[in-house]
């Protein structure tokens, strides 16, 4: 699989009990399959620091307002959106796979936002009960 940030070849890293694939020495991106992100991140999923040190080539820059494709679905374009409720880290994702493609460092970030699944649900009740109440006490 070619990288879709930068072209350069993909190669595979275990994280756990899933593979990814890498652009290591390249653009230090990851490519997560469907259903795999969600089981790297936050930080009480160890098996994820594997994966915040992709070596990354220097000479590489990537404009991050460029539209990317996805490296499974030929010819798809990608969908950038926020990952989480917090609304601090853009990501990628296929609308036809559901992969996720994260640029260098979008793993640290999105690892930062919550400590845990349950802070992450904590939050995310929070938000929605203050848009209900917004909308409903009016």
């Amino acid at each position: 699989m070619k990288c879709p940030a930068c072209g350069n070849e993909l190669s595979q890293k275990l994280a756990g009990n899933i593979i990814v694939d890498a652009c290591e020495g390249g653009c230090g991106g990851i490519w997560f399959d469907r259903f795999e992100l969600p089981k790297v991140d936050n930080l009480e999923e160890a098996e994820g620091e594997s994966l915040l040190n992709i070596k990354k080539s220097p000479e590489v820059e990537v404009n991050p307002n460029v539209r990317r494709y996805c490296p499974k679905c030929s010819g798809i374009p990608m969908m950038r959106h926020y990952y989480s409720i917090k609304r601090e880290v853009l990501v990628d994702e296929c609308p036809s796979c559901a992969g996720f493609w994260l640029d260098a460092g979008e793993l640290a970030a999105i690892r930062s936002l919550f400590s845990s699944e349950m802070e992450k649900e904590i939050v995310t009740e929070q938000y929605i009960a203050d848009i209900v109440s917004k909308y409903i006490g009016r």
